[in-house]
């Protein structure tokens, strides 16, 4: 079952906010650029918690529906990355542009 913008006609939202949105995936380990063309249009940053001694990967980007997040999900796990979390960053504002939205950083 699939649902579109006639499901939910009365949200007056586009389909990404309600399927969809920026995720943040962290990943254990440090990935290289060359991994980028692995995760089409989501970025890389290497990060480091220096209290728990621990390299991860931040991957971020937009991800249109929950089918999609799912076919992430199973590229991690095929790839035998190991899964710290996953985090749907709070679209908050509708007019800014969707690069900008959540940029706020919890860690």
């Amino acid at each position: 079952m699939t649902r579109n913008d006639q499901d939910h006609p009365e949200s007056g939202r586009p389909a990404l906010w309600r399927d969809g949105g920026i995720y943040e995936i962290k990943v254990q380990g440090q990935l290289d650029e060359h991994w980028q063309q692995w995760f089409e249009g989501m970025t890389l940053k290497h990060q480091e918690n220096i209290e728990a001694g621990q390299d991860y990967t931040l991957i971020r980007g937009s991800i249109p529906d929950q089918p999609a997040l799912h076919g992430l999900l199973a590229k991690i796990r095929d790839l035998n990355l190991t899964l710290i979390s996953v985090r749907k960053i709070p679209c908050t504002d509708p007019n800014k542009p969707e690069g900008e939205q959540g940029n706020e950083q919890s860690d």
